[in-house]
């Protein structure tokens, strides 16, 4: 689960830490890169020595930078967290961008409501932490299964 309570439970405060799942990591994406650029480079060896090769060259190259550059980029975009951390009388929600940006939600606890849309977010089974006249979101980068777990575990979480 790319979601990780770091504190034990009842114990307080509950720190909650959500980040999305990165299925390909830096050394697996340079494998990818390297391995996809061989195989490119393969029927290219009849060409070897003739003007043809200088012709496809910049092609085979424009497109493993290419497919580099797209995995970088959505690489960068997933480097998203958020930290939900519940004392005795607050909740606090604080979230990194991959831009950089923090934007934190405070509210009291008992306030607190969270609610789940099962079809009317922009993702099934939407969560949401309403309180102090605002609702965030949370874990929306999430699959769907870990958004139904992580919605449980908040309720009982909530509870104690």
């Amino acid at each position: 689960m790319p979601y990780q309570w770091t504190s034990p439970p009842g114990a307080s405060p509950q720190t909650l830490r959500l980040w999305p799942h990165n299925s390909l990591p830096a050394r697996g994406m340079a494998v990818f890169v390297m391995a996809t650029f061989v195989l490119i480079c393969i029927p290219t060896l009849p060409l070897l020595g003739t003007p043809i090769l200088w012709g496809m060259l910049p092609f085979l190259v424009a497109a493993v930078w290419g497919m580099f550059f797209a995995l970088q980029r959505n690489y960068r975009a997933r480097q998203i967290t958020e930290v939900l951390t519940l004392d005795d009388t607050a909740a606090h929600l604080t979230r990194r961008d991959p831009s950089g940006a923090v934007r934190e939600w405070d509210c009291n606890r008992y306030w607190t409501t969270i609610t789940k849309y099962e079809t009317d977010g922009p993702v099934p089974h939407y969560i949401t932490l309403k309180g102090m006249g605002r609702e965030v979101e949370i874990g929306a980068f999430l699959s769907e299964q870990e958004r139904v777990s992580l919605y449980d575990e908040l309720q009982i979480a909530w509870r104690r």
